[in-house]
């Protein structure tokens, strides 16, 4: 949030409120409430959700970031890594595993227990609040927020830390909720990714200017699509899916890209999400930033 005057209501789900900024034009809950803005909710009820079963067993399924590995490998290929934000370490186990020898890796979260599954995957953690955290002077050749910025209160603070973390010439990985995608176009308070735990919500216009200031983009990609999500949440009334709801979705859709015999419908499946894509309508936006600056 950047702290403009405010330009009417966008959007209003049950006691969310979401808001347009007259100066920016981003996106925003407000009020937010306190358990989401400090971060306790994910060390606290958020951590059933990220240690469930059905999350973990999606997390470590070999297909899963297959889209942010291939954003990520194609501009960067070795080097110190952080990914922030990075619940039980499902990423970064994936690089590692991949690309032996190529990565040094960290993650750093603010909540403790995923952190501590990750830890007993052989991922090297730091736990509490990336904006205060001492990283010792450490530098990195990329820092890494795949699906964070929409749940933090001040993202531009976020990014202002990555950038100091970062060596000369380094780059930035972000992956958010896209606000103009086909799902939030039509669904609008239906579709479930509008919930209390989503604090910004961007366009491609506003995470461009959120990160102008200290980033150059190199790559902008619109991806992800979820037809299961759009079908279930239009047959919906607009009320929160559970944890559980979530996790088992994950699950199912990953066992869908595992199955051989669904491999023409997969390839169906990409030729509609790389055309939604290339009308900026996919679910989410990926931008690969280099830092400026020395």
């Amino acid at each position: 949030m950047c702290g403009g005057a405010e330009a009417g209501a966008h959007l209003v789900k049950g006691g969310l409120r979401l808001v347009r900024c007259g100066r920016c034009a981003m996106v925003y809950a407000n009020p937010v409430p306190a358990e989401f803005a400090s971060g306790r909710y994910y060390d606290q009820a958020g951590a059933e959700y990220y240690l469930s079963p059905d999350k973990l067993e999606s997390d470590y399924a070999t297909v899963r970031f297959e889209r942010e590995l291939r954003l990520f490998r194609k501009h960067c290929r070795s080097g110190a890594v952080l990914d922030v934000g990075c619940s039980s370490g499902g990423f970064l186990f994936q690089l590692k595993r991949r690309f032996p020898g190529d990565y040094e890796i960290l993650g750093t979260d603010v909540s403790g227990a995923p952190l501590a599954y990750a830890e007993s995957r052989g991922v090297p953690v730091a736990g509490g609040d990336f904006l205060t955290h001492d990283l010792g002077g450490r530098q990195f050749e990329a820092v890494t927020f795949w699906a964070v910025l929409e749940h933090l209160a001040e993202p531009r603070a976020f990014l202002e830390r990555a950038w100091s973390a970062l060596k000369p010439g380094g780059l930035c990985f972000v992956l958010v909720l896209n606000l103009k995608s086909l799902a939030m176009r039509w669904l609008g308070a239906r579709y479930r990714y509008v919930y209390p735990q989503h604090l910004n919500y961007f366009t491609k216009a506003t995470l461009r200017r959120l990160v102008a200031e200290r980033f150059w983009v190199v790559e902008t990609r619109c991806t992800h699509f979820n037809p299961l999500v759009l079908w279930q949440d239009w047959r919906g009334s607009g009320e929160e899916v559970s944890n559980q709801e979530r996790a088992a979705l994950l699950k199912r859709t990953t066992a869908y890209k595992q199955k051989p015999w669904l491999k023409p419908v997969q390839a169906l499946y990409r030729l509609t999400e790389q055309t939604l894509g290339s009308f900026g309508l996919a679910d989410n936006l990926a931008m690969a930033l280099r830092k400026k600056g020395t």
